[in-house]
């Protein structure tokens, strides 16, 4: 059996139309390719027993325009449109469960560093993606280290859009840690606080209140972190958003990961300190039950997060 989860797709979505997989290709000189301009989302379709559905689907797609908005993109395609595709685009492909990729960026047509002359292009892919630090990270924790890279000043690049050109820092940051030999690393803002990992929020949790670093510490607002704020406090459970300092970080009692990618990891140690007693702490554990009995669909969708694939409902029902 392959390992390419790209295998046995066959469609996706370009500029309108679903495009052969194969296909969908760009010009070797898009202003993308040769400037990072270019922003895009990661969202998860899960399977539940009503059949596929898109997490925070509308959420998602608000953050993509906000993002746009901030690079002078205008999108060619609205909220309802993209919405659409991504519904069609999963249908099409005969999925149950995945990642679904916007991606809007700069296309040929104009060469410098001045983006705005440029075509804005959007794409949609989906793919199965399984567990991003594997299925063993998720149960038991993964090791994480505290990069030497930091993460830019707000006042360098908007970290708040999620924007490509954003993730070379990230890339940097995944590769020290991986020949490191951790699974991941988490990086310090300008002034030596607690930011993020190279693609996920960070929570820590002291004392059975859950602390997490403010957008003001470079971070990306994310999705799922806005999630776990939300089902912990109905949970009973206090969230601060606070600084914090790295030296925090080695007497925590416990840490976990968040995103649409890593879902929610528990970290079971950072810079070879063990996190706590070195296991999956009560509250993380907790946490990550909830989250996964919300997306799957085991309990009541009281918030309205999940949206249902109504074509590929229809096929699996019949």
């Amino acid at each position: 059996m392959s390992n390419n989860p790209f295998t046995g797709l066959r469609w996706i979505w370009m500029n309108g139309r679903l495009v052969e997989f194969e296909k969908a290709t760009v010009h070797v000189l898009a202003h993308a390719l040769h400037y990072g301009s270019g922003v895009f989302e990661g969202i998860r379709c899960y399977t539940t027993p009503e059949g596929p559905a898109v997490f925070r689907l509308p959420e998602h797609l608000q953050r993509l325009e906000r993002s746009a908005k901030t690079y002078r993109m205008p999108l060619p395609y609205g909220r309802e449109e993209l919405t659409d595709a991504i519904l069609e685009l999963i249908a099409a492909n005969e999925l149950d469960a995945c990642y679904i990729r916007p991606l809007c960026f700069r296309g040929f047509g104009h060469m410098g560093v001045n983006p705005l002359p440029a075509p804005v292009e959007t794409v949609v892919a989906v793919w199965d993606w399984g567990k991003y630090l594997g299925e063993e990270g998720q149960r038991l924790g993964v090791d994480v280290c505290v990069s030497s890279w930091r993460r830019g000043n707000p006042g360098t690049i908007p970290m708040l859009a999620k924007a490509t050109a954003n993730y070379y820092a990230a890339q940097l940051i995944r590769m020290e840690a991986v020949v490191n030999g951790y699974s991941e690393g988490i990086c310090l803002d300008g002034q030596g606080n607690l930011s993020e990992g190279s693609g996920e929020n960070v929570f820590l949790v002291q004392d059975g209140t859950l602390v997490t670093p403010p957008l003001a510490a470079s971070i990306l607002p994310g999705i799922t972190r806005d999630t776990v704020m939300k089902l912990a406090a109905e949970m009973g459970i206090p969230v601060r958003e606070e600084a914090v300092p790295r030296g925090a970080l080695y007497t925590v009692d416990e840490m976990f990961l968040t995103g649409t990618a890593v879902e929610i990891t528990p970290v079971r140690s950072i810079d070879r300190i063990p996190v706590g007693g070195g296991e999956v702490g009560p509250i993380t554990r907790r946490i990550q039950n909830e989250f996964f009995a919300v997306v799957t669909g085991q309990i009541p969708d009281k918030h309205g997060w999940l949206t249902l694939v109504p074509a590929r409902v229809a096929q699996v029902a019949s």
